[in-house]
């Protein structure tokens, strides 16, 4: 297949509620669309860049200068016979793995497309519907919190996250705790305590967590060795882990016993497949986290989650959860037992509503020769 144009569209996507965490609070989603055209057939990928660079280095403002001046001119005309060869094609840049992933994933798309079959076919997927958590961020007040719990459980979801940060943790998670005994509850720390804060993260072994994700700093795994051999709770690293060979070292001195991986964060499909494939002959359980994604960004982790050593419930939730509107059809929906199922018509499954990305769109660019 030879690519022969790449549009870029950025999108302004109102979230139904503020979305906050330790770096701050998200009420609107600025969101970058990949749409790629070779041999007469269009794949479309989402940048899960932020806003800001608090997750970590990237932006969408970054994201777009970097696809646009390096990354998509360096595959226009370019041939291909498998996804897998893109980022042979790509400039020696360091990091801005987010922007790479939003061409990459595209790629697998227009592939799968191709192929006529399903993305999660084209992934080697077996899993025929997967399990479903959310991620509910820091509310106003714990009765709040509480109250957004119930409606989750009352929907079907299997699993509850909830953002924590210093000041506003373990009274957080006692009152949850409290008021459901039995649920399967995680935290998400994103980067914000330090091994000086020890005896706190201790304390939260008594309440029974299926893990404390990424609790230090984003780039490490040293200090993460030094606080699992401390606690009892799993730790799960996600900032932390960039590529296969990062998950090797961590696994190698127990910085964690879990890892969440996300397409923007590894690099994309191909990146994802080494770390899953990896920790699956390792036995370490993998669940892909979310970043806020519209329905195309949505519609990739339900693929890659369909691989079989994603066994723990995953940050994909219902479009309805976000967006008045989604931006694809049919919108992402969850069935009553907490899970989603796989698509098995060709690409992502979803049809892309090219109408609403339109009412949606701030700028776009195409590049082609």
């Amino acid at each position: 297949m030879r690519i022969e144009q790449i549009e870029l569209k950025e999108i302004a996507m109102p979230l139904i509620s503020p979305f906050e965490t330790s770096f701050g609070r998200t009420t609107l989603r600025r969101i970058l669309i990949i749409k790629i055209w070779a041999d007469g057939v269009i794949g479309y990928g989402e940048c899960t860049a932020p806003e800001h660079p608090f997750y970590n280095h990237e932006s969408i403002d970054t994201a777009w200068l970097i696809i646009s001046k390096y990354l998509a001119p360096s595959l226009i005309n370019k041939e291909f016979s498998h996804p897998s060869e893109i980022t042979q094609f790509f400039p020696q840049l360091r990091g801005h793995k987010m922007a790479q992933a939003a061409l990459e994933t595209a790629v697998w798309e227009l592939y799968s497309q191709a192929k006529n079959i399903s993305l999660s076919q084209a992934l080697g997927g077996t899993l025929k519907e997967i399990p479903c958590g959310v991620s509910i961020g820091i509310q106003d007040s714990t009765t709040d919190l509480l109250k957004k719990i119930e409606r989750e459980l009352s929907a079907g979801y299997k699993r509850i996250k909830i953002k924590i940060k210093p000041g506003l943790d373990e009274s957080l998670i006692k009152a949850v705790r409290n008021s459901f005994p039995n649920i399967q509850l995680m935290v998400d720390a994103n980067s914000a305590y330090s091994l000086s804060d020890l005896e706190l993260l201790k304390s939260f072994d008594v309440y029974n967590l299926m893990m404390i994700e990424q609790p230090l700093e984003h780039d490490d795994i040293v200090d993460h060795s030094e606080l699992q051999r401390q606690i009892t709770t799993p730790i799960c690293l996600d900032e932390s882990i960039l590529s296969v060979d990062d998950a090797r070292k961590a696994l190698s001195i127990n910085a964690g016993k879990i890892i969440n991986i996300k397409l923007g964060r590894v690099g994309g499909h191909a990146s994802a497949k080494e770390i899953h494939d990896y920790c699956y002959k390792k036995n370490i359980p993998v669940w892909c986290g979310g970043m806020l994604e519209s329905g195309i960004g949505r519609a990739h982790n339900i693929a890659l989650s369909s691989l079989a050593g994603f066994v723990l419930p995953g940050d994909i939730s219902a479009s309805k959860r976000y967006w008045t509107q989604d931006i694809v059809e049919p919108e992402i929906e969850v069935n009553s037992n907490g899970t989603i199922n796989v698509p098995t018509s060709a690409g992502l499954g979803y049809q892309v509503n090219e109408k609403q990305i339109e009412k949606l769109k701030q700028r776009s660019l195409v590049i082609k020769n």
